[in-house]
């Protein structure tokens, strides 16, 4: 018994040790990248490694504005995946079909819309493959017509405008990426659940899934989470609530911030999942929503090459960077994270990813 006790005393240790050293090397990767804050984790099926190092803000640091494990970070698009997942057990409901029809739900639309849109579906638009307009760039926004109401109406308006829009053309290539075709989808969630897309994420991320998770940038809710920056005259400018940015018409493409446990832990769900076990959803939804479609299905991009199961994320609203890189064979996912999204921040996390690839493939020989 002694012995077992040492034994396990000493793997502690390693593991405490193991962690401490990431933690220096991740550390010294956001100084030299000039990353105010960063937070990664390592998730298997066993356990979530994690870490969060550095300052709110890189114009004040200081003992109250030092990072913590709570603090949360915008996901961008990779907001989809939760999106998806929304609509997965949707599906598992019986409450809508992946082959649902855009006009099934709203037929009222059809006669003023674009003919090219008539036989779109529900996993046409979460695939990228409904040539709807990508609205990826702010540019595409200010050219909008004003919509009044509550965010769900807003977005329902935007919705109908958008299928107003000249198509994209998807010659030679598989899909073509929209942040406005996941709002649509999010409409035809809210037709056919009765809730808005703001009440199913409640439902599903905190009710079902016991996650916290907010809508929008961090420090909109106080001052003490982090701020994201950008470069303004060349230099990293942290950003403050006030800023006029708002991504509400796009909110189910990107716009949810999560802490790295909690988003960590959403990410061990689809492992689990990936791996063969259901959960809340079934395993076979899962595989779906990572491998449904070539390169790109439900809110995850894909690599499937001889064999190899890899699914992948990014996501930035130009203030935060998020990515995530699931690796279902290997049973291990990696999720790297900072509150700025330049060039070098994300060479610099990309950096940490290989490194903590390599530790846990290293740990599980």
């Amino acid at each position: 018994m002694n012995r077992f006790i040492l034994l396990m005393a000493a793997m502690f240790l390693f593991l405490d040790s193991t962690a401490q050293n990431l933690d220096r090397y991740a550390d010294s990767i956001r100084i030299k990248n000039q990353i105010p804050e960063l937070a990664y984790a390592t998730v298997t099926l066993s356990g979530i490694s994690s870490g969060v190092i550095g300052f709110h803000r890189n114009d004040l640091q200081n003992k109250e504005t030092k990072a913590k494990s709570s603090d949360y970070f915008h996901l961008g698009s990779n907001t989809k995946a939760i999106t998806a997942f929304i609509a997965a057990k949707l599906v598992q409901d019986k409450k809508i079909q992946w082959k649902t029809k855009v006009f099934s739900l709203f037929p009222e639309w059809k006669k003023e819309s674009k003919p090219v849109y008539y036989t779109i579906t529900l996993e046409d638009l979460l695939s990228h493959r409904a040539k709807v307009r990508p609205f990826t760039d702010g540019s595409e926004f200010k050219q909008l017509p004003k919509f009044t109401g509550n965010k769900a109406e807003q977005r329902k308006q935007f919705s109908r405008n958008l299928l107003h829009l000249a198509p994209v053309s998807l010659a030679g290539k598989t899909y073509s990426y929209s942040n406005a075709g996941y709002s649509l989808a999010a409409v035809m969630l809210e037709k056919a659940s009765g809730k808005t897309w703001e009440q199913l994420v409640e439902q599903t991320l905190s009710g079902q899934l016991n996650l916290n998770y907010k809508f929008g940038w961090p420090n909109k809710y106080g001052p003490d989470q982090p701020w994201g920056h950008w470069i303004e005259k060349n230099t990293l400018k942290a950003l403050p609530p006030s800023l006029d940015y708002d991504l509400a018409l796009a909110e189910p493409a990107g716009d949810i911030s999560m802490p790295i446990a909690d988003y960590a832990r959403f990410i061990q769900y689809n492992l689990e999942g990936l791996n063969g076990k259901s959960n809340l959803l079934k395993a076979e939804a899962y595989r779906f929503l990572h491998y449904g479609k070539n390169e790109y299905a439900m809110g995850w991009a894909n690599a499937n090459l001889k064999g190899k199961h890899l699914s992948q994320h990014a996501g930035s609203a130009g203030t935060f960077y998020c990515y995530t890189l699931v690796d279902k064979d290997k049973k291990a996912a990696y999720i790297v994270m900072a509150n700025t999204a330049t060039p070098e921040a994300q060479n610099g996390l990309f950096e940490l990813l290989g490194t903590m690839r390599k530790k846990q493939e290293q740990s599980s020989r």
